[in-house]
């Protein structure tokens, strides 16, 4: 992803721009075949050289085809020809995005096929489930890792949108009208570069693009953050359920020698934050002068590279973290038991509700046995057997009956399979396999 970024990739991509320009001219008899061949030839730069003459110019653009036309010669009185800056800056960034999209893609398949190797192993390991942080109902680790998986599906969906929002050139000179060079040469670079003509510019592309672009960088930074920070609660001491891998001789803390943290969930959340400020900052480009100001170009120089780079690091960072998660099946089996069975409320209500009694009534009664076992030793189920207004419609057997782990996780196996989880754990990591372009 660095090299994407680097400035001999940025200045490759210029070049190319430029030599594509004038091949585009010479299809359509602007310019000999000859001298673009020449310019294709003999075009090349020097990044230190390039970085002198800046320090005269203070123009990066400028210095770069006084580089470039020191080494091609007279033909290069074509290079740049009806163009503007913002010509070879714009469609090169979307040339970087692109190729950057490309990486983040595949990093997400990569963390998918990690997340769905998780979820097959421990697809019927039961756990409590939690709202508000409080027991609720039971689930099954695997479940949980299969709503991890569907969400990074919806990051790559996001991801293949905001590449092709992206994806434009142009080659529109300095309004957009293309007042000095034929449209033809822009679509002819564009097409080369595997990008679409932008249908209306104005000196820049407009900036809505680059805003969408960076946003969904910042909602995939966020899901890092939300199973970050999801694994760091499950981490904490009181629940145990899993831990980050802890390699050997790897130290938690300089005063505590007991101490294994979370350092790379937090690590993660904390990025996750300058993702997301930078996706601010690019909502505020969006807001230009006319037909364009610079005040977007500083900052793009800060955010695009950085978020990229960021994101792409945030990504393989989560992958490994999955795979060396440390899972605790029985921890998850103990902190399911500490409420003695009282995630079993809405089994019942529900149970007595299909028997005919009034829901209110219902829901009181499996209240009451729920608070005496809150406050005193017995377990839920003893408790329920108490309940007078329970016992009239249900016997002991088919309380017992009714209140059974498998009903919660009747619906796994066809979750599973509506997912693709099986599919993407045996396959994807080889495929290279990613979800549909969208239209």
């Amino acid at each position: 992803m660095r090299a994407v970024w680097a400035d001999e990739r940025r200045f490759g991509i210029w070049l190319e721009i430029e030599t594509l320009a004038c091949e585009g001219m010479a299809e359509i008899g602007l310019i000999s075949k000859a001298e673009a061949v020449a310019i294709r030839e003999k075009g090349r730069f020097s990044i230190s050289e390039v970085q002198e003459i800046e320090r005269r110019t203070n123009h990066d653009v400028i210095a770069f085809l006084e580089n470039v036309a020191e080494y091609v010669g007279p033909e290069a009185r074509w290079i740049h020809f009806g163009l503007t800056s913002s010509d070879i800056l714009d469609t090169a960034l979307a040339v970087q995005l692109t190729e950057s999209a490309d990486l983040l893609l595949n990093e997400l398949a990569a963390l998918r096929t990690q997340v769905a190797k998780q979820a097959l192993r421990y697809r019927r390991a039961p756990m409590i489930g939690r709202s508000h942080g409080i027991h609720a109902e039971p689930i099954t680790f695997g479940l949980k890792m299969a709503v991890m998986f569907d969400e990074f599906h919806r990051a790559e969906v996001r991801l293949l949108n905001a590449r092709k929002t992206v994806a434009v050139g142009k080659l529109s000179g300095a309004v957009g009208t293309h007042a000095h060079l034929d449209p033809r040469v822009e679509r002819y670079v564009c097409e080369r570069l595997g990008l679409a003509p932008d249908k209306l510019s104005t000196q820049v592309i407009q900036r809505d693009r680059h805003a969408e672009f960076s946003t969904t960088l910042a909602v995939i930074a966020s899901s890092i953050d939300r199973w970050a920070t999801e694994f760091r609660h499950l981490q904490r001491t009181e629940v145990l359920e899993l831990e980050e891998y802890f390699s050997p001789g790897q130290k938690g803390s300089s005063a505590m020698p007991h101490k294994r943290n979370p350092i790379t969930g937090e690590r993660l959340s904390g990025l996750a934050r300058v993702v997301r400020g930078n996706a601010i900052a690019a909502l505020e480009n969006v807001a230009l002068w006319h037909e364009r100001d610079i005040s977007h170009s500083s900052v793009e120089r800060i955010i695009l590279p950085d978020s990229c780079i960021l994101l792409d690091y945030m990504l393989a960072t989560l992958t490994k973290l999955v795979d060396g998660l440390q899972v605790y099946p029985e921890r998850m089996e103990h902190n399911l038991q500490l409420t003695r069975g009282l995630y079993f409320s809405q089994t019942l209500l529900l149970a007595l509700a299909e028997r005919g009694l009034a829901r209110q009534t219902a829901y009181e009664a499996v209240q009451r046995a729920a608070m005496r076992t809150w406050q005193g030793d017995a377990d839920f189920l003893t408790e329920v057997k108490r309940e007078p207004e329970i016992t009239r419609v249900l016997t002991p057997a088919e309380i017992d009956q009714i209140c059974s782990l498998e009903r919660h996780f009747r619906y796994v196996d066809e979750t599973f399979e509506e997912l693709g989880i099986e599919k993407s754990a045996h396959s994807a990591a080889r495929t290279g396999e990613r979800p549909p372009d969208p239209a």
